[in-house]
């Protein structure tokens, strides 16, 4: 796809007032969204233990959220184009707070696949309607910063994950950890109290259901564009967290204290790398950030797969999360600037989650793959052929960094 000029940078365009309450509750529901995602990566043995299954079984409950979140996008995404930002966003986080609680209940193994499934629905609808929210609300010429923030609220999640394993998992089990994922609901009430809905949308909405989606399928080319983009950065992802804490177990036979650990290490080094990559893109480009971040993630393969050591093993984590949420960083402020105002809560939420749920098959592939050689075998070798593949699809794709949003014609 070619690369369209990007716009310049208009200095005059002031941000919302409201610009860091929306940036908060964004940041809040991403991190609270991925912090009961990653319950289950941390809980995944435990789990398996408790309804007498395997880890690849287990396993699958990550596909099947993954696979479901594409349903939360498309309903939410068009309503958040339709009736605005706020209130799809607080009824995700209400909905998405029950089905958590009811995790922690599940008796049956097939009722614990149930709820992931319909928690995958209210995952999947959070990061498009939060995103979109955001980024017509900061500066443009912050925009790349504030992308990576919003994004890191996903390696927070992760963080508070396993800080709560830490705490509460050695004393009382998996169970009352989901029963804390409840908390987002209490978001809700900020988002309603604090938070304004989106000028640009109040600018640029479609009048009717009708014009909404002429203008989704004006879009198709590049709706499968940022799919393809989103697949192959979800297995980036996916195929370097998911199974993570499995392999220390397997492969190092950390205790569960020693893996929350190194984990949640591993999180302050996504933190950093999302912020400064995201910072940095304002500057060098959205697909060059993403690609150099990529291409350092490939380097560090050897040092956090096959580490000779454990001061090696630590550095390896702390990297390796360093430059693939690095790459993350760049995104909410690259599939925001690449979609047109009138569809820019449903068109990247929903190309993300399309692309996680062709990514969700991931975490089982990497799980079978080490049934017949080792943990850091199975995910060096994952890691290497989509780190390659990512950099070439977001290299090849077209970037407009620092466009202004609203300035065009409504779908245009």
């Amino acid at each position: 796809m070619s690369s369209p000029t990007p716009s310049a940078v208009p200095v005059a365009v002031p941000a919302s007032s409201d610009h860091g309450a929306a940036t908060l509750a964004g940041f809040l529901g991403w991190a609270l969204d991925a912090f009961d995602f990653f319950l289950v990566v941390m809980t995944l043995t435990a789990v398996a233990h408790t309804f007498g299954r395997s880890d690849a079984e287990v396993a699958l409950s990550l596909t099947l959220t993954l696979a479901f979140r594409p349903v939360g996008a498309f309903v939410f995404g068009l309503l958040a184009d339709r009736y605005g930002r706020r209130v799809p966003l607080m009824l995700d986080l209400v909905f998405y707070s029950l089905v958590e609680v009811l995790t922690g209940l599940a008796p049956t193994f097939a009722t614990f696949l149930v709820l992931r499934a319909l928690y995958g629905i209210g995952m999947g609808g959070e990061w498009g309607v939060g995103a979109s929210l955001v980024m017509e609300k900061v500066p443009p010429r912050l925009r790349g910063v504030f992308s990576g923030l919003l994004q890191q609220g996903y390696a927070v999640g992760y963080l508070l994950a396993a800080l709560c394993f830490f705490a509460v998992y050695p004393h009382w089990g998996w169970r009352p950890l989901f029963f804390i994922g409840g908390l987002p609901a209490l978001l809700a009430l900020f988002v309603r109290y604090r938070v304004k809905e989106s000028e640009v949308w109040e600018r640029t909405r479609e009048k009717s259901w009708s014009g909404l989606g002429r203008a989704i399928v004006r879009n198709w080319r590049l709706f499968l564009y940022v799919t393809l983009l989103m697949a192959l950065m979800n297995m980036v992802s996916h195929g370097t967290q998911d199974l993570y804490p499995t392999f220390l177990q397997r492969g190092w036979g950390f205790t569960p204290e020693r893996r929350a650990a190194l984990t949640a290490f591993s999180m302050v080094g996504a933190l950093v790398g999302g912020v400064l990559v995201g910072l940095v893109s304002d500057r060098l480009g959205r697909r060059r950030s993403i690609v150099v971040s990529l291409v350092a993630a490939l380097i560090t393969i050897p040092l956090w797969a096959y580490a000779p050591s454990l001061a090696l093993l630590v550095a390896g984590a702390f990297l390796m999360q360093f430059f693939v949420q690095g790459a993350w960083g760049v995104i909410p402020a690259h599939i925001t600037e690449l979609s047109p105002d009138a569809v820019r809560g449903f068109l990247p939420g929903f190309a993300y989650q399309c692309g996680a749920a062709l990514a969700g098959s991931i975490a089982y592939v990497e799980a079978t793959l080490a049934v017949g050689r080792s943990y850091a075998e199975a995910m060096a070798l994952t890691a290497g052929i989509v780190f390659v593949a990512c950099a070439v699809v977001a290299i090849a794709g077209p970037e407009r960094r620092g466009v202004v949003y609203g300035a065009g014609r409504p779908g245009a």
